[in-house]
């Protein structure tokens, strides 16, 4: 048996080269960095993934690293491209590394100096190469400091754009001092050419400190010139559109009847026609009137009715809650017992929030409906009860049809939000007790 670093991965000696690899190829398409890390997460991602202590791993980095630089290319590619473990939160570093290579860049800086004047009094031999690299050594470090502090630090809530500004601020002056030592300074006599380039490069470098916010805003300008587009070439195709196809489909409305199945089709058709032209790129927000609009095409579809929605204010009451659950049921009713024409009126307040349900059938009495007869009375009545609120069920406007109506207080919906709230967290929903779900047949009352 070969050494193993995990023990869930059993591979023998004798086991087929090729599912050796599949079995490697899988745990390496595995691997996550944490996103609670010290830097990058890259030897915290490959000691998991190995099974050894990330103080190995990072061993074993500076080590290949000293021998060929294989270990910072191994490093830097890890880097590229291992994702990070799932999650919602923002990665998190502990280390101040932008600081660090602020540091690290002044001592380089501090050591250009050094080199160059023991160089120019005690004729150090090799002090031109040691100048040169300690210099660059200074404007790289500062470089990497500027881009560290702009593209990894900006996003992160624990430093964000105050700590880049300073980190970009420190860095700036930084290079414009190494710009003016080589230019103004001893650094000139001491190797003129090389001073000239090396200051030429301090001063890209100030430039590459300011591309991560000249990058960002590129984004920005793209993004929105992006969106711009696509405004124009929705607003174009919706005139077009409308010009056309909605009127095509109004007319078909207008001439087959607005209970039969062509209209039905036809309106539903303009329904999601509309929802694609004007609502855009948004998400949908569940709310109550969304939930009842999109009920509304549901049922146009499934029964001979055309449904009409209004809805007036704005409601905290979401698409799960009791009340959108009442009215679900009141228009399923209408539209199953009563047909043709239902309007549904949905009003909301700082004191409560309304739902009015209005059929024009037949008609029918609450007391004429037998007592094992629940429908009605546990789905509509009885829930809304329960929730803290109140439903009637009597004759419509003119003595025609059926007209249900719904009221929720305020006060319920926020108890009921709660409450859901804290159901989804895993504790005991005190304050709102659920509701009783009795399966019954429905009242026909059409």
């Amino acid at each position: 048996m070969g050494w193993n670093p995990d023990p869930t991965l059993n591979v023998g000696v004798g086991a087929a080269p090729s599912s050796v690899r599949s079995d490697w190829m899988n745990r390496m398409e595995r691997m996550t960095r944490p996103r609670a890390c010290v830097a990058t997460g890259v030897s915290a991602g490959l000691a998991a993934q190995l099974g050894v202590p990330v103080w190995a791993a990072r061993l074993g980095f500076v080590v290949t690293g000293a021998l060929g630089g294989f270990g910072v290319l191994l490093y830097l590619w890890l880097w590229a491209f291992t994702p990070w473990a799932e999650g919602e939160a923002r990665p998190s570093r502990r280390a101040p590394v932008a600081w660090i290579f602020v540091t690290a860049s002044t001592f380089a800086f501090v050591a250009a100096v050094v080199v160059e004047s023991g160089g120019r009094t005690l004729d150090w031999p090799d002090a031109s190469s040691a100048w040169a690299v300690s210099t660059l050594a200074t404007i790289g470090l500062a470089v990497a400091a500027g881009a560290w502090a702009g593209f990894i630090d900006r996003p992160d809530s624990a430093r964000g754009p105050r700590h880049e500004l300073v980190i970009r601020i420190v860095a700036t002056a930084l290079l414009a001092a190494v710009a003016g030592w080589l230019v103004l300074g001893s650094g000139s006599s001491f190797a003129p050419m090389p001073s000239f380039l090396l200051a030429l490069a301090a001063a890209l470098g100030i430039l590459a400190v300011f591309a991560p916010t000249l990058v960002t805003q590129w984004r920005e300008l793209t993004e929105e010139r992006t969106r711009r587009i696509r405004d124009e070439q929705r607003n174009e195709i919706a005139a077009h559109l409308h010009d056309s196809v909605l009127q095509t489909l109004a007319l078909i409305q207008n001439r087959a009847g607005a209970t039969s199945e062509v209209a039905r089709i036809a309106r539903a058709q303009e329904r999601e026609l509309r929802d694609w032209l004007y609502a855009g790129d948004a998400p949908v927000d569940r709310d109550l009137g969304t939930e009842l609009r999109d009920f509304a095409a549901d049922l146009e579809i499934d029964f001979p009715v055309t449904v009409d929605v209004v809805v007036v204010g704005e409601t905290s009451e979401r698409a799960s809650g009791e009340l959108a659950a009442a009215a679900r049921e009141a228009m399923l009713n209408a539209a199953r017992h009563a047909g043709g024409e239902v309007s549904v009126y949905v009003e909301s307040s700082r004191e409560q929030a309304s739902v009015f349900v209005r059929d024009r059938g037949p008609g029918f009495a609450l007391a004429d409906v037998p007592g094992d007869r629940l429908g009605v009375r546990q789905s509509i009545i009885g829930r809304m009860k329960r929730a803290g609120g109140d439903a009637e069920v009597g004759v419509g406007p003119g003595g025609q049809g059926t007209e249900v109506r719904l009221r929720f207080p305020v006060r319920a919906v926020a108890l009921a939000v709660s409450a859901a709230a804290v159901s989804a967290a895993g504790a005991p929903a005190a304050a709102a007790p659920a509701p009783l779900t009795v399966p019954a047949p429905e009242e026909t009352h059409g």
